[in-house]
């Protein structure tokens, strides 16, 4: 029996019979049941693209038009790309920057404000952070890269699910936490919908909620930085967004969010997803099991902090079953590479080194912090991350003290450097 299908004005039907293969392009809705087999697709082109005339056809005609719009994201440039071996060194000691990695200050008028320090690991704890010596030896040791990787990581899944005492089944993996965000958003997400971003925080959110088309309501943080959790109810009853994304420790003032109040978020009839990529340094317990109560929480980690291993792009994510079970349908097969597979396996084979990186950077974090809070124009933030945020104080520009600061740190050479407060330079003493 035929399938009879329905097609726009501008609908393309393709019509195989047992003798021919013909295109037809009808005006007008129209279906054949000549032969045995049909196929209908509506065509995504709109008939001005398709050349009238004298006009030129351009490649970018055929992209969304609210891609076209679309503001490119903003990363940091990596160090070997700008810097020679003496400066490349410098800079994984200590990174100096407004807002951290990605953010555009603009957005939060945080440029002349704020300050935020990012330790990758400072050198009297051996450089920056490396993936273990293990780690070293399995990619060495790497036997088949030719091959697929397993498109379900069932390595490492097992080997995550013992790590975090959560069963495999609850747990994805992917390119990156950044993936996981991604095809979080497309399997929730319809054009128009909307979730809630809580600036100043982690900037993905916003830019892949722009790519898939939503949109995004703000509730921006308190002063303190805690949420402003009376207005995101308020939101959330008012806008019916779909989900909203949280990040503890969050990313740039280290700030973390208390049981209380993800509970009471927890309540509302909204996705929650909770970013933890930092959730290391903050000496409190991961909440990827709560996935397992609460149908409407995911929770997200990455190997990029914890293990060195930004590099190779390992995130992965704790999700109830009744979404996971989408998630596998729409993510890539293929998208955790076996380099990286088994890379993030041998990192978890050796938690005392694991456990050893993390002590130095809190350890240096603690260090700093006392040191910040003696340059009098200085206010730096107690934070539970691999990072310190100050405010810049007394009339000071914190985008001209940035500047400052990295001229005397990567310019060891310069006779007579800017003035910078000695209190700085003995933080890599």
């Amino acid at each position: 029996m035929g399938v009879l299908d329905v097609y726009s004005a501008s609908s393309l039907c393709m019509i195989e019979t047992h003798r021919s293969l013909r295109f037809v392009v009808s005006l007008r809705p129209s279906c054949s049941f000549e032969g045995n087999r049909r196929w209908g697709m509506a065509s995504t082109i709109p008939v001005k693209h398709v050349n009238e005339g004298n006009e030129k056809l351009t490649g970018d005609s055929f992209i969304r038009p609210h891609l076209r719009k679309l503001s490119p994201y903003q990363p940091i440039l990596p160090f070997e790309a700008s810097m020679d071996a003496l400066t490349m060194v410098l800079h994984a000691m200590l990174q100096f920057g407004c807002c951290g990695f990605g953010e555009r200050p603009d957005s939060f008028r945080f440029e002349n404000i704020y300050w935020k320090l990012v330790m990758d690991l400072v050198a009297k704890c051996g450089g920056p952070p490396k993936g273990s010596p293990q780690v070293m030896e399995a990619l060495g040791a790497l036997k088949f890269p030719y091959v697929y990787p397993d498109p379900e990581s069932r390595c490492l899944r097992g080997a995550l699910a013992k790590d975090s005492s959560l069963e495999s089944d609850y747990i994805l993996v992917g390119c990156g936490a950044d993936e996981l965000i991604d095809l979080i958003m497309r399997c929730v997400l319809d054009p128009g919908d909307k979730i809630v971003d809580c600036p100043p925080t982690f900037t993905m959110y916003e830019f892949d909620a722009a790519v898939n088309g939503a949109l995004v309501i703000k509730v921006p943080r308190n002063s303190d930085f805690s949420l402003n959790v009376e207005s995101i109810v308020e939101v959330v009853e008012q806008e019916k967004p779909k989900c909203i994304f949280l990040t503890s420790p969050n990313n740039p003032d280290g700030s973390v969010i208390n049981d209380e109040d993800l509970l009471k978020i927890l309540n509302l009839p909204i996705l929650v997803v909770l970013d933890e990529a930092y959730i290391e340094f903050s000496g409190m317990e991961s909440r990827m099991t709560w996935v397992k109560k609460h149908e409407n929480l995911i929770v997200l980690r990455t190997f990029s902090k914890r293990a060195g291993l930004a590099g190779l792009r390992v995130g992965y994510g704790a999700f109830p079953l009744s979404i996971i079970e989408y998630l596998w349908r729409a993510k890539q097969p293929y998208n955790v590479s076996v380099a990286a597979e088994v890379s993030a396996c041998a990192a978890l084979k050796n938690p005392v080194y694991l456990e050893k990186v993390k002590r130095a950077l809190v350890d240096e974090r603690d260090r700093l912090y006392k040191l910040l809070k003696e340059v009098p124009y200085l206010k730096p933030y107690p934070s539970y991350s691999n990072f310190i945020l100050c405010e810049v104080t007394c009339g000071k520009d914190a985008k001209k003290l940035k500047e400052t600061a990295r001229k005397s740190f990567t310019r060891p050479w310069i006779v007579h450097p800017p003035p910078v407060p000695s209190v700085l330079k003995r933080m890599t003493a």
